[in-house]
């Protein structure tokens, strides 16, 4: 099945559009950086090893493997070793196919994950069972908006393996073999803005619509969106039509209350990073100054907006001559919010009951396979069930059109740029 004609329509709840996914995750290949990487680079670009795990933590937010040494005791997994860097794959990268009282913080091999994760006809086979007809993509290794590389020491390399990723992604991840299923994500050297802006035309000469940034960079320390520093990136997006995607954790720090906080606490308010990063964006100035400039929150659910965008008019009107944004934000930040921001949400009844607060056509659908919070495979029967008072136009937009507009799909649902 490759596309929207070979989508089986006679099965139950078949009314339901057709789900196009604007957050899913690939885990990459062992291969990417190896295949792609001048010969002199493939003893410290990224490379997979299997290796056991001596300790492994995930308290106030912050994730902190230790990699064992061979013969060591303790549970093995496959491990990307770049530079000084050992990363595991762990469960909660792909934790579709297990129940969740057995999904647990614990390192993996490929041979112990789903194939769908990697392998992409596995993948569309896995879409079919969930009523998926597209998807988008975040990476793993390289973090969701590629901040491995930028706290790399050698910058040449970290250059090459952003764009290493990006070729993998647009010519393998989102090849022939996808047939225009598999929607590219890529990624920027977020080190240098004007490295940024190239490698953003470069891909969307090929047709990618969409890059990762940051949520927060000054927590990767990097400058805000307050600064001029990003414009010639923001003008790249704004001239090209790329999307600036945000996924929640993309600044490495997910929300959390204290260092012992258990991953319960942080898992409940990951929306606060798109919250923090919603409002510093309509308060930057950089909508009116890059009138076409679009920008989407992946993971973040859409519950939280409306309180957001209330408290925001509230604050421009009352507060904007004080609040250093009379001379840069002309417009009730609500207003902007219509014309430039998108929600992304995969398990928001509540959203959705307040959907006319913050607006049909700024809602996106997403299933987040294959990770522990995806609604895989069963994301069509969460739309219906929480989509059962909504108009079908409206479901349609949320679940489909929405994102055929944004991303520049064909009508049927399919990227453009797929050969």
């Amino acid at each position: 099945m490759d596309t929207q004609s070979d989508f089986p329509s006679d099965v139950p709840g078949g009314d339901f559009p057709r789900i196009i996914s604007v957050d899913d995750h690939t885990v990459e290949p062992a291969h990417v950086w190896q295949d792609r990487l001048p010969k002199k680079y493939l003893d410290t670009g990224p490379r997979i090893v299997r290796a056991p795990l001596k300790e492994m933590t995930f308290l106030g937010g912050r994730f902190k493997p230790v990699m064992g040494e061979p013969g060591d005791s303790g549970p093995v997994g496959d491990w990307w070793v770049y530079e000084d860097l050992h990363r595991p794959l762990t469960r909660l990268d792909t934790a579709v196919g297990y129940s969740r009282d057995d999904i647990k913080l614990e390192v993996i091999t490929y041979d112990q994950m789903r194939a769908g994760s990697y392998d992409v006809p596995q993948r569309l086979a896995d879409m079919d069972v969930n009523h998926v007809q597209s998807a988008l993509c975040f990476p793993t290794f390289p973090r969701f908006c590629g901040q491995t590389f930028t706290e790399a020491r050698d910058r040449d390399l970290a250059l090459l393996c952003v764009r290493a990723y990006n070729d993998w992604m647009v010519e393998e991840w989102c090849g022939p073999k996808a047939h225009g299923r598999l929607i590219p994500l890529t990624l920027i050297p977020l080190w240098d803005a004007h490295l940024a802006a190239q490698e953003v035309r470069r891909n969307a000469a090929r047709g990618v619509r969409a890059v990762a940034f940051s949520e927060i960079p000054p927590h990767l320390g990097l400058p805000s969106v307050h600064t001029d520093d990003w414009d010639p990136f923001l003008a790249a997006c704004d001239e090209t039509g790329t999307v600036v995607a945000m996924h929640i954790g993309s600044s490495s720090r997910m929300p959390s209350t204290s260092a012992d906080a258990p991953p319960a606490v942080g898992s409940t308010i990951t929306f606060a990073n798109c919250c923090f990063s919603m409002v510093d964006w309509l308060m930057s100035g950089k909508f009116e100054r890059f009138p076409n400039l679009r920008i989407m929150y992946a993971e973040g659910q859409i519950g939280w907006i409306p309180y957001i965008l209330e408290r925001a008019d509230v604050v421009w009107e009352e507060n904007r001559g004080w609040g250093g944004v009379a001379g840069k934000v002309h417009r009730p930040p609500s207003e902007l919010f219509a014309g430039h921001v998108y929600g992304c949400f995969f398990d928001d009844a509540f959203g959705l009951r307040n959907l006319d607060s913050i607006g049909v056509g700024n809602v996106l659908y997403e299933t987040d396979y294959p990770h522990s919070d995806s609604t895989w495979p069963k994301s069509r029967e969460v739309g219906e069930a929480q989509m059962g008072h909504l108009a079908q136009d409206v479901v349609e937009r949320i679940v489909r059109g929405n994102a055929i507009e944004l991303l520049g799909l064909t009508e049927d649902g399919l990227w453009k740029g797929a050969r």
